[in-house]
């Protein structure tokens, strides 16, 4: 479980307890302002904590569905067109505008802690729309993994998310050569 400065106090009462209680390694400090029950946790969960108005996408949204064995060496933040640039050498963000940044948001627990994810339908979306950007045989992997749970996915909400884009047509093409 993460914890942020305020709630950290929250549950010790005062600076000086947590404080002791990093002495004694009950909590330890992860990142700034962040305290975890565990010394080490997951840099995907971690960053996604620093950066709470942001989206996990893309690479590292495969990886946490169990899409893709591929760990990904930076993690994946969408956010909206507006947003600061984030300047972590941990982090590829993508700008993305206001009308779709909220489509397919959902919260997912993920080794322990709550991450801020897209959701699997809007991530097959997201798969098509960048598939030119990606490697050949990782598109392959992430397109048979889609397969596999074609069963398991909501088709009203992909149909909903494609809406979105410019290349509607382009989009249902490509789901009924890849997926169906």
């Amino acid at each position: 479980m993460l914890y942020n400065w305020k709630e950290i106090t929250a549950q010790y009462g005062y600076p000086l307890k947590v404080r002791q209680a990093l002495n004694k390694g009950e909590i330890y400090k992860v990142g700034h302002g962040l305290y975890s029950e565990k010394p080490h946790i997951n840099p995907f969960t971690l960053i996604s904590a620093k950066y709470p108005y942001t989206i996990v996408t893309m690479d590292t949204a495969f990886y946490i569905y169990g899409l893709s064995d591929v760990i990904p060496e930076k993690t994946h933040l969408a956010t909206m067109r507006n947003a600061t640039r984030i300047n972590d050498p941990l982090v590829k963000q993508a700008f993305l505008s206001a009308k779709i940044f909220e489509a397919g948001k959902t919260q997912l627990k993920y080794e322990g802690v709550t991450v801020t994810v897209y959701n699997r339908e809007r991530m097959l979306v997201e798969t098509l729309r960048n598939s030119k950007s990606m490697g050949l045989d990782y598109y392959k992997e992430i397109i048979n993994s889609y397969r596999k749970i074609s069963s398991d996915l909501d088709f009203h909400k992909i149909d909903e998310y494609i809406s979105l884009f410019k290349k509607k047509d382009y989009l249902y093409d490509k789901i009924q050569k890849e997926i169906l």
